[in-house]
């Protein structure tokens, strides 16, 4: 065995201190996760349920009694970095990944840690955009993640051990991955990360019980294959479009939906003439092959790095009269798009942020563009900035008032471009620079998905970047860059409850009970904070 992989396997640190007894087998199954939040107990999708709605229907905390709420535990991770993962949450215990892929089992009525997993990481790692982790699955007696080193790991929940160890794909050529995997089907399906290092993206599935892999979808098509003709033949290989973040699956069509993000090299268009499929866009795909149904491409030819891999919300909308089946995405481009997710076709899209780049929209849904905002040499100014109008923060959809909730960033830039060197394959290759120019603020927002009417917003002195959470009893529940933990009258938008924690917060709330009590936990920093109303 080498050097690295003793470590490796050394670097499992476990800690029982505070539990009366060892973990239990969890034996999650399919209809378990289709259950989605039904079990107040549980949180085993990364979206709470798998549309994608992240809606919760608890109701103990509501808006005539949030104003009690008051921290219980927190919880030091004692590493660098910052929390952006949602826990697994099952019989009182929380999973959770970190930064530099540390893990964690925290009991959920003290914050004590039970146990702790460290992958000691290999030199000469490419990370683009900080070493984080977005968080856990579940099914069977096993945990998966992901790694910085582009490889999916099993963990026994019972000690964090690893059961198996698989490579996605070599590290060395820039791949890796910060995605929370999803289970669809008894299929582990994972994303990667590194389109800044000119690679080719991809969407694999897994069998959970050994993780050998059964399929991957190739974000840019070979030479030949549909699609192919949007690229030079020479960039096909190197193109971009990663898969960072976790899609949806809708189990009545049998399709998977996940975003896919920028073409490479960033700000040089003129590298690579053409859309750039399928950069930029949501892929819906078969589970059981990984074939391709449909693509929606948001932004053609991307030239500001506005990945298309926020979350695909699924809902079911009355839209002039007419019950359709609707996958909404608020795109890092400045609209909230409203798409029929049984075939892909466009129905509308609503600015939600400071866009200035797009006059609107063809039939078909393709952006009809104001002049003077490609990057030149000489720079470009253009809203939103290469940050987006939201990014990578999950939205809230309560399809009982019909509110769609999410974090909203109002951010210009200046994109300047340079001509692109030949790349190989693992280069670091953007194709010019940004700056940030005027003011940078941001809210939490919401927007009717049906008519694009805003129905209120609460403004952050900047940009911000957590998730957000909703639930039935009647909250919305966020944060800002600050540190400020708030929740919010879902109808109105009042501010009930806030709470100072002191460090930025990326990630997203997540609601649960433990013995009867509903809990919410709150990553921020590197600290993570569990809210509860007094016990009476």
């Amino acid at each position: 065995m080498s050097m690295y992989g003793f470590r490796r396997i050394a670097a499992a640190i476990l800690t029982m201190a505070g539990m009366a007894a060892p973990l239990s087998a969890q034996n999650v199954t399919d209809a378990d996760l289709s259950k989605g939040l039904s079990d107040p107990t549980k949180w085993l999708v990364v979206s709470g349920t798998y549309d994608g709605q992240r809606f919760s229907p608890l109701n103990q905390i509501n808006a005539s009694n949030a104003s009690q709420l008051a921290p219980q535990w927190t919880f030091q991770a004692g590493v660098t970095g910052q929390f952006e993962a949602t826990p697994v949450v099952m019989n009182g215990i929380l999973y959770v990944t970190g930064p530099q892929n540390h893990a964690w089992a925290i009991d959920g009525k003290t914050g004590k840690q039970i146990w702790h997993y460290q992958r000691l990481l290999p030199a000469g790692l490419k990370v683009c955009c900080g070493p984080v982790n977005r968080g856990f699955a579940v099914y069977g007696n096993k945990l998966f993640m992901t790694t910085l080193d582009a490889h999916i790991l099993a963990l026994d929940p019972k000690d964090g051990k690893v059961l198996w160890d698989t490579e996605l794909a070599d590290f060395k050529l820039g791949y890796a991955s910060t995605v929370a995997p999803l289970i669809v089907k008894g299929k582990l399906i994972v994303g990667m990360a590194g389109g800044e290092y000119a690679n080719r993206g991809f969407i694999d599935a897994y069998e959970p019980e050994t993780g050998k892999r059964i399929w991957r979808f190739w974000t840019i098509p070979a030479p030949g294959e549909p699609g192919s003709e949007t690229w030079p033949v020479d960039v096909l290989e190197r193109g971009g479009s990663p898969t960072w973040v976790t899609g949806t699956y809708d189990a009545e069509l049998n399709t998977l939906y996940w975003g896919t993000g920028n073409p490479n090299p960033d700000w040089d268009g003129d590298s690579r003439p053409g859309d750039n499929l399928y950069a930029a866009s949501v892929v819906a795909l078969d589970p059981d092959t990984g074939k391709l149904k449909w693509h929606f491409q948001y932004t053609p030819h991307d030239t500001h790095d506005w990945d298309a891999n926020q979350t695909p919300v699924l809902a079911d909308l009355t839209i002039n009269g007419q019950p359709r089946k609707v996958l909404m995405q608020a795109n890092r481009n400045g609209f909230l798009y409203v798409l029929d997710r049984t075939n892909g076709k466009f129905i509308n899209a609503w600015q939600y942020g400071n866009q200035n780049w797009a006059s609107g929209f063809t039939p078909a849904g393709r952006p009809i563009e104001i002049p003077g905002h490609t990057p030149t040499v000489e720079g470009t100014e253009t809203c939103p900035d290469w940050y987006g109008n939201t990014n990578f923060m999950p939205p809230s959809f309560d399809k009982g008032r019909g509110l769609f909730f999410l974090t909203v960033r109002e951010t210009c830039a200046k994109f300047i471009k340079k001509d692109t060197p030949d790349a190989n394959v693992g280069d670091r290759t953007m194709g010019g620079t940004v700056a940030p120019v005027g003011p940078r603020t941001g809210a939490l927002r919401a927007i009717d998905p049906v008519t694009g009417q805003r129905k209120w917003e609460v403004k952050y002195d900047g940009p911000g970047w957590a998730g957000v959470t909703a639930t039935a009893g009647g909250i919305v529940m966020s944060g800002d860059h600050e540190g400020t933990f708030m929740v919010v009258d879902s109808s109105t938008g009042k501010v009930l409850y806030s709470y100072k924690t002191g460090a930025p917060i990326f990630g997203p709330p997540t609601t649960y009970t433990i013995d009867g009590r509903q809990w919410v936990f709150l990553p921020s920093g590197l600290t993570a904070t569990a809210f509860a109303l007094p016990q009476k």
